[in-house]
């Protein structure tokens, strides 16, 4: 076997990864908020959109890194990297989004933190 096309195996194997996450993620996300409303448990709405969110930032991670591994290893030409940058600027963008959505604050934040929490500012007193 050639080793572009083990990369290019490699490469749409965690293509198919992160789809399945997204997918078991959306699956596993209904089914607990439909127990959840059954069993009469709160808060349904959202403990459901972080379920949702976090199966969608592994599902994403995963077919950037897939896109990555085919764009580099197997066909690095200039066009084909351009649409690499510009499919992981989009899906960077999405993730960002979507952990500032989960977890109320952006991925630099410290935990504990939100965005609306003002920046700690030392000040000197003499």
């Amino acid at each position: 076997m050639e080793f572009g096309t083990v990369i290019e195996t490699i490469g749409e194997v965690i293509d198919f990864v992160g789809v399945l996450a997204i997918v078991v993620g959306v699956v596993y996300a209904s089914l607990d908020a439909g127990l959840r409303g059954i069993r009469g448990k709160s808060p349904i709405y959202d403990r459901f959109r972080r379920v949702l969110g976090r199966a969608i930032l592994l599902g994403l991670e995963l077919l950037v890194a897939a896109d990555i591994i085919k764009t580099v290893a197997v066909t690095p030409t200039l066009d084909s990297v351009l649409v690499l940058a510009i499919i992981v600027l989009i899906r960077t963008f999405l993730s960002w989004s979507l952990e500032l959505e989960v977890s109320g604050r952006w991925p630099w934040q410290k935990r504990g933190s939100t965005v609306d929490e003002p920046p700690l500012v030392q000040t000197e007193t003499g």
